[in-house]
């Protein structure tokens, strides 16, 4: 058996590093979040340094690929637009270039079809963002028409071309 780590509750009160997750929304309460945050890296134990992990920063360093599958027309719209207020659009907006981010975007056709769609999907290819284009079939509304998410096996395809490309996998 190999060693297991500790639970963390068997780890001496003042010994163990806390972690607290605070969910902030857009009431006006929010004002008093600075105050909030002082007052509780005062409490012994908490999160005090810079070095600390930024989740939405660590998972852009460990990831090599990103796929956003499926690329709804809501986050289509706040990445085109720089918006990030998710951790799905802040790992985005901090998203190494260098690596290859791939997009699925998946939507109804009369929103497909709108001509905002177009710049912002265009936005995404400017940034260097792959496209795996939707496909024409019956959407989950009854309506037919472009707008539904690629096939699995094509966005799997698709990332195992772009891994090959850059020497991530072996040939199978």
């Amino acid at each position: 058996m190999e060693p297991r780590a500790p639970c963390p509750a068997a780890i001496p009160p003042m010994e163990r590093k806390f972690h607290v997750l605070v969910g902030v929304t857009g009431s006006v309460a929010a004002l008093k979040l600075p105050l909030l945050v002082s007052k509780l890296l005062d409490i012994p134990g908490m999160w005090k340094r810079r070095s600390d992990p930024v989740l939405h920063i660590d998972l852009r360093r460990w990831a090599d690929l990103m796929l956003v599958a499926p690329l709804d027309a809501n986050t289509l719209g706040k990445v085109a637009s720089g918006i990030c207020d998710n951790l799905l659009t802040c790992v985005i907006r901090a998203w190494d270039l260098s690596k290859p981010l791939l997009f699925c975007p998946a939507m109804n056709t009369a929103m497909w079809e709108h001509p905002l769609t177009t710049q912002q999907v265009g936005q995404l290819k400017a940034f260097g963002y792959v496209e795996i284009p939707c496909v024409s079939k019956k959407l989950v509304c009854g309506d037919q028409g472009l707008g539904a998410m690629a096939e699995v096996e094509t966005i799997v395809g698709k990332v195992k071309e772009v891994l090959l490309q850059r020497g991530g996998i072996q040939q199978s």
